[in-house]
């Protein structure tokens, strides 16, 4: 079957779900710059459901798509790429393991290793010290212990912040 051309679908932008749907379908044709995107994307949410909590076009690249460092372009991640998903993976680890740095609760008794290490890495990498040693106070004990890369950043933080860390 030959198809002379190829009638590009028109999404009515009503909510996040269908607002992703038409960055994805606009990001696929070119990567583009937060400017490029920003009026068109104002044009297309005019019809955005009352109900629904408005969201910033930021917002919504930063959570599900990628930017070119180089050249400030967003751009859909290459589910084939294996770079492309790991900074996607990275990203969703640490929104949570931002939850865990925000949490009141005192002790964590369920959380994802691999968000806490994202989160030290990070933290480490930016010279938060104080992130890093109030939340290994969340965690178990034996968990910081046992992990080499956690107790290390930890014992680092410690040291690099002047002390003693009290763990709670």
């Amino acid at each position: 079957m030959n198809v002379a051309e190829v009638i590009q679908l028109q999404f009515i932008v009503t909510d996040e779900s269908s607002a992703i749907q038409w960055l994805r379908q606009e990001l696929s044709n070119k990567p583009q710059t937060f400017q490029e995107i920003h009026p068109k994307f104002m044009r297309e949410i005019a019809g955005w459901s009352k109900h629904e909590k408005s969201l910033e076009l930021s917002e919504l690249l930063k959570q599900n798509f990628l930017c070119d460092e180089g050249t400030d372009r967003w751009y859909v991640p290459d589910p084939n790429k294996a770079g492309d998903l790991e900074k996607l993976r990275e990203r969703a680890l640490l929104r949570e393991f931002e939850e865990y740095r925000a949490s009141t609760q005192r002790k964590l008794k369920i959380f994802r290793l691999e968000a806490v290490r994202a989160g030290f890495k990070k933290a480490w990498q930016e010279k938060d010290y104080q992130t890093i040693i109030e939340v290994a106070k969340k965690i178990p004990e034996d968990v910081l212990q046992e992990d080499p890369k956690l107790l290390m950043w930890y014992d680092q933080a410690v040291t690099r912040m002047g002390g003693e860390a009290e763990r709670g």
